[in-house]
């Protein structure tokens, strides 16, 4: 294989704990019902309920171990480690508050490695509020994670409070747009739902997850026209472009918005496809989507808007 078109620092900006103590079983039954549909598609005869046991035999990485052993194999230095709340719409092994706990213990092991995001959905009210708080104060989480599919805008009113905790700590909020598991609904999925709250919180960063992926004319628009609005470009191995994901990829390098966008993969979703050492050999490949991408923004991409983006103490530079 050619040398990687770029050899500097790498940030993961969407990673997971793959652990069924923080994805609920109904969202992995969804996910499922939709690569089954694919598979059958494509000729592969495996019914749902293996492939469901496939994903959870693979999802009892409950201390982030194997995903520091993939990213050190792919030469990633750091990653953010996003924790969604589906605890109240979906039947959890743990409360939100429990996997805060164990995100902090996660944290204390790795904490050189991993940026954690804590999710909190708005209808908890000022319980939520006060956990996140607890989060960023306490267990030093780096940021929001929202997931508008369980049922709320990212503009709803109810979540003003915790952007106001990030306005106070210069924490970015990071938020799913697109399709997801068929276990939830679409509607709050759109990226332009974000544009009041952004409007209202303008020294507020906003990370629309997925943006090169779903919705990626709206998330380029935003990125474009919104200072505070940025996008990543995780998922990517699941472009439906005609002509695959490097051309998607390529092509949304060239909007002139390279200093909005954030490399990320999704992991675990794609470690079926190699783990992050192949697709990071993919990603970096002289004729892979960078190839056109001048060598300064290649580092914007891979490392630096994340980190501009990240609490100054804990990045890849202040740790070094």
């Amino acid at each position: 294989m050619s040398p990687a078109i770029y050899d500097g620092p790498i940030i993961d900006s969407h990673c997971h704990i793959a652990s069924t103590r923080f994805i609920p079983t109904a969202f992995l039954e969804g996910f499922c019902a939709n690569v089954h549909v694919r598979l059958v598609a494509n000729g592969v005869r495996k019914s749902r309920s293996e492939l469901l046991d496939t994903y959870l035999a693979q999802s009892q990485d409950h201390f982030g171990d194997a995903l520091v052993a993939d990213m050190t194999s792919a030469g990633i230095e750091q990653a953010v480690v996003l924790l969604p709340d589906f605890t109240y719409v979906m039947k959890s092994d743990l409360t939100i508050a429990e996997m805060y706990a164990e995100h902090h213990a996660i944290l204390q092991r790795h904490g050189e490695r991993f940026h954690v995001f804590g999710g909190m959905d708005p209808r908890w009210g000022a319980d939520g509020v006060a956990l996140f708080e607890k989060g960023v104060v306490e267990y030093g989480f780096s940021g929001l994670k929202l997931y508008p599919p369980c049922g709320y805008s990212p503009s709803d009113k109810r979540l003003y409070p915790l952007y106001e905790i990030c306005r106070a700590h210069r924490l970015p909020v990071l938020l799913h747009v697109g399709p997801t598991s068929p276990a939830l609904e679409f509607a709050y999925s759109h990226p332009d739902l974000l544009d009041r709250a952004a409007f209202d919180f303008p020294d507020v960063n906003f990370i629309l997850a997925h943006g090169a992926v779903h919705h990626v004319d709206a998330c380029a628009r935003q990125c474009a026209y919104r200072p505070n609005v940025y996008l990543d470009v995780s998922a990517f191995l699941g472009s439906q472009h005609p002509r695959g994901w490097s051309v998607a990829l390529a092509e949304l390098f060239r909007m002139n918005i390279n200093h909005k966008i954030l490399f990320g993969t999704d992991w675990p979703v794609f470690r079926n496809s190699g783990g992050h050492r192949k697709v990071m050999e993919q990603f970096l490949a002289a004729d892979g989507p960078l190839a056109a991408v001048a060598p300064v923004q290649r580092k914007w991409l891979m490392s630096g808007n994340t980190r501009a983006l990240l609490p100054a103490s804990r990045t890849i530079d202040a740790i070094a």
